[in-house]
């Protein structure tokens, strides 16, 4: 019996040009690769940087280079007549830090953060679930909450020091007719941070009222549905599923609120101006004074170079208790 033995013949080597190029390519030290940008690449990336450089330009021009220059004139003595420009180390940051009225702005400052972020969140939360209930003729309401905070800081201060008017204004005029004590609103050390306040929830509350809104639309009706068919109420469903369903909102606005209050300005400088005896002086309106009325362009710069540091480490703080929280909430 023989046996018959078939050979196959080997396939031949793959001689393409495409396999060939990505052999040479290969080659080298390390096996490392070469990549080749496809033709035109280059034209079209001349092309995105030629969009880009309006922004690019002006973006350096507004905010880069005045940052640069603003942290130079705080080691420096300049004065806003232009004398003074030589360099002159730490002295201003050592004499803003024993500068008793920068400290006292700072916790003005803090203070008005305080007291505006916890009824800015919660009247806030507050009109949306108002509004969110289906109340007849929403556009009204939602007009009338946001409104106020399409008006110009000026108009608003104008209206409320009309309202806080201790003889015409028509708040004392109510107090009087119930027999209460009428306040001198803003000349009052005890009572003008809380009438700088008031007038601020008053003017910015909309905008927040917006964010709860678009995010209580989001949430599911069949999380509701489940929830009624499992018995619960409208408390429980509130404390269950709406509160936990706003947490990324409600930091979000916490976020932004704080970082807006501690950058107040505006209405206080037109209804108070630091006033009375400066108890509502803010950090930023003693930066103004310093550099504007005190003629010290690089110890005010220094004074702002310092709260930015604070401002930056409040943020990120702020950012860490958010993410940490958001971790927990998807564990």
């Amino acid at each position: 019996m023989t046996t018959t033995t078939v050979t196959t013949p080997a396939a031949p080597a793959d001689r393409s040009p495409a396999t060939t190029g990505s052999r040479a390519r290969a080659g080298g030290t390390g096996g490392g690769t070469t990549t080749r940008l496809r033709p035109g690449a280059h034209k079209e990336n001349r092309i995105g940087w030629g969009f880009a450089a309006p922004f690019t330009i002006l973006f350096a021009l507004f905010l880069v280079w005045p940052l640069l220059h603003g942290l130079y004139l705080s080691f420096t003595g300049q004065s806003l007549t232009g004398q003074g420009g030589e360099l002159i180390g730490f002295a201003n940051y050592a004499e803003a830090f024993a500068d008793g009225a920068m400290w006292r702005s700072m916790l003005n400052t803090f203070w008005f953060t305080i007291l505006s972020t916890i009824p800015l969140v919660a009247v806030a939360l507050v009109l949306a679930l108002l509004v969110n209930t289906g109340l007849p003729g929403q556009w009204l309401w939602r007009l009338s909450f946001f409104l106020p905070y399409l008006l110009a800081s000026t108009v608003v201060s104008l209206f409320w020091i009309q309202l806080y008017s201790p003889t015409l204004g028509p708040i004392n005029n109510v107090l009087a007719t119930l027999g209460l004590p009428q306040p001198a609103w803003l000349q009052d050390p005890d009572t003008a941070m809380i009438a700088v306040v008031a007038t601020t929830v008053w003017w910015t509350v909309g905008f927040n009222f917006l964010l709860y809104l678009a995010a209580l639309q989001n949430i599911p009706d069949q999380q509701y549905e489940a929830a009624s068919l499992d018995g619960a109420g409208r408390w429980r469903s509130l404390w269950s599923i709406t509160i936990p369903q706003l947490g990324p909102t409600t930091g979000l606005i916490v976020i932004l609120q704080v970082l807006a209050s501690l950058k107040v300005f505006d209405q206080i400088y037109q209804m108070t101006n630091g006033g009375p005896a400066g108890t509502t002086r803010s950090t930023v309106q003693y930066i103004f004074e310093s550099g504007f009325t005190g003629y010290r362009f690089g110890y005010s710069s220094a004074i702002s170079y310092i709260f930015f540091a604070v401002i930056v480490v409040i943020s990120i703080a702020q950012f860490s208790i958010t993410a940490r929280n958001r971790k927990g909430a998807q564990r």
